[in-house]
C-alpha cells in the first residue's frame, strides 16, 4: 500500500464532485452499513455517502491522509479513522471500498483476497481503478500507480466464495481527455485545477449519459463489485 501520496494530487481531485456524486449513485444499492474504506485520501467519497450510515472506518496508511482524515471528520461520530492494513484490522464489515486505490498496491491479487476475508457474508466488495495501461502517464507513476487496468484482470481472476455481481467501464470523455493530455502535455505531471474543473463540471455532465447510451463498455475507469457468498 502506498505510504506517501503527494498532497497537491489530493487538493486537486478533491473538487471533482459531480465525478464522485456519479460513483456514489452507481454503487449505491450495494452499500450497506458497517462500511470501511480503504485508501480513504481526504475523504472525498466519505463525504457523498456517510450521512447514510452509522458506522464508517476510513483508514490510510499515508500520514498526511491519516491526518486529514482525522481533521475532516472529528466531529463525525459515525466516522473512525486508523491507520492500518487491511489485514490487520481485526473486524469484518457489510461493505469494503477501494476507490482508486488497488493501483497503489503491488500484491493486487493478495489485497482483494484479504479484502474479502474482511467481508461479512452477503458483503460488497467495491473496487474502482484506472482503466487500460496503454495510456499509463506521468501522472500515474507520479502518485504510485503500479498500473492501470484492463478489464480481464478482473474477468480472468477468481477468488473463492465470491463473484462478480457487476463489471464494466465508466469515463467516456474521461478517456478522451486522458489521452489527448498525455500528447500534448507530455511534460506535465499533474493537471491544472482548471483541466479538473473541465473535466468534471462540463465533461462528466455528458460522459454519464454516454455511459449510459454506450452500456459501460468503453472509459477511463473500471468498476468492479464483489459479493461474498451467503
Amino acid at each position: 500500500m502506498i505510504e506517501k501520496y503527494p498532497e497537491i494530487a489530493l487538493e486537486r481531485f478533491d473538487g471533482a464532485n459531480l465525478w464522485i456524486k456519479y460513483i456514489i449513485f452507481k454503487i449505491r444499492k450495494y452499500l450497506k452499513d458497517d462500511v470501511l474504506e480503504v485508501g480513504a485520501g481526504c475523504g472525498s467519497f466519505t463525504k457523498g455517502y456517510m450521512k447514510n450510515f452509522n458506522s464508517i472506518t476510513l483508514t490510510d496508511m499515508d500520514k498526511n491522509s491519516f491526518n486529514l482524515l482525522k481533521n475532516n471528520f472529528i466531529n463525525e461520530k459515525n466516522v473512525s479513522v486508523i491507520n492500518s492494513a487491511t489485514k490487520d484490522i481485526d473486524k469484518k464489515f457489510n461493505t469494503i471500498l477501494y476507490f482508486n486505490v488497488l493501483e497503489h498496491v503491488k500484491e493486487d491479487k493478495l489485497e482483494i483476497k484479504t479484502a474479502l476475508e474482511k467481508l461479512n457474508n452477503g458483503g460488497y466488495l467495491i473496487i474502482l481503478v484506472p482503466a487500460h495501461q496503454k495510456i499509463y502517464s506521468k501522472l500515474d507513476k507520479a502518485v504510485g500507480h503500479y498500473k492501470r487496468y484492463d478489464i480481464e484482470f478482473f474477468k480472468e481472476n477468481k477468488f473463492a466464495n465470491s463473484k462478480v455481481v457487476k463489471l464494466h467501464f465508466m469515463d467516456f470523455f474521461g478517456y478522451l481527455l486522458y489521452y489527448l493530455n498525455k500528447i500534448f502535455f507530455k511534460e506535465e505531471t499533474y493537471p491544472s485545477n482548471f483541466k479538473i474543473f473541465i473535466w468534471d463540471k462540463v465533461f462528466t455532465p455528458f460522459t454519464i449519459v454516454v455511459d449510459y447510451l454506450t452500456r459501460y463498455t468503453f472509459g477511463k475507469n473500471i468498476l468492479c463489485i464483489y459479493k461474498k457468498d451467503d
